[in-house]
């Protein structure tokens, strides 16, 4: 079995990191006819442990990956080398670490898959997409939220959210496709000015070529995504599935059966049916500039 090993930059995070480790582990337990439990005993764990691990859940000890790999019968230097290697690198902290102060645990893995996806598809309904949103629209964003917070926290959330963004802006972006409900677009925001300021940076932002926009207008009346907004995404690696991120108030749900990919992808295709074509989204985003927060 041929061993592959990702290679770390700006693009890889510990959790894709771990994902990749964990599908790896997963097909040579399969490839040697071991089952969960079974690697659960050599390891001192369970079954449900095994499960976690080769989902990329958990953290990975290195002693237990290099006994899983002796139970797999990988014995090459070369192999166990490159895995443990991967082992090392997804325990190591993301960029994100340093804000650990405000970030949730469950938001934390969000950041690791977008920062490693190729291609971020999401609706919004509520906010304008996080990786668009302007300084003076996130500040007001977080303020709704944490209307009590000291200034210093609400300029580390807005800094967090910003420095986000930067995936944007690498030499290898990923592809951005965001459907935005008007009723974002209207939902004053900080107020007149900041939305002004917001709506011409989307304007501004439609001239990228990894990034696309449309947006369903009011006309459009219920559509397919009534049940709230979605991201999914797709990674370049094919040993990765597409992930369904649905945000919550205080947790996330994270969604990987195909059943379920099916459906929220099925749900995206019609709403970019439904949605204004992306070549028209500049004049849409202008005229409810122009009409909503003129100058």
């Amino acid at each position: 079995m041929t061993m592959v090993a990702a290679e770390g930059g700006p693009a890889t995070g510990p959790t894709v990191l771990r994902m990749l480790l964990g599908a790896q582990l997963r097909r040579l337990r399969e490839a040697s006819g071991v089952t969960r439990e079974g690697a659960g005993w050599e390891i001192r764990s369970s079954e449900s442990k095994i499960s976690r691990m080769e989902l990329g859940r958990v953290g990975f000890k290195e002693r237990d990956v290099a006994d899983l790999l002796t139970l797999y019968g990988v014995t090459a230097a070369a192999d166990r080398d490159a895995l443990l290697k991967l082992a090392r690198d997804a325990n190591s902290p993301g960029w994100w670490h340093r804000y650990g102060d405000v970030l949730p645990t469950w938001f934390q893995s969000y950041l690791g898959l977008e920062a490693a996806a190729a291609l971020i598809r999401s609706y919004e309904v509520q906010f304008v997409p996080g990786l668009l949103q302007t300084p003076e629209y996130a500040r007001a964003v977080v303020l709704l939220g944490h209307r009590g917070a000291a200034v210093e926290e609400v300029d580390r959330r807005v800094e967090l959210r910003v420095q986000r963004q930067q995936v944007l802006h690498r030499p290898d972006p990923p592809q951005l496709w965001a459907v935005i409900d008007e009723a974002a677009l209207r939902r004053p925001i900080g107020g007149p000015q900041v939305m002004r300021g917001q709506l011409t940076a989307l304007i501004e932002a439609t001239r990228s070529p990894h990034i696309r926009l449309q947006v369903i207008p009011f006309d459009a009346g219920g559509h397919a995504a009534a049940g709230g907004a979605f991201t999914i995404l797709r990674f370049g690696d094919d040993d990765l599935p597409d992930i369904v991120y649905i945000e919550q108030l205080t947790s996330a749900l994270y969604l990987d059966k195909r059943e379920d990919l099916d459906y929220y992808a099925a749900a995206m295709e019609r709403l970019c049916v439904e949605a204004t074509p992306p070549e028209r989204t500049p004049e849409v985003l202008a005229r409810l500039r122009d009409e909503l927060y003129p100058q």
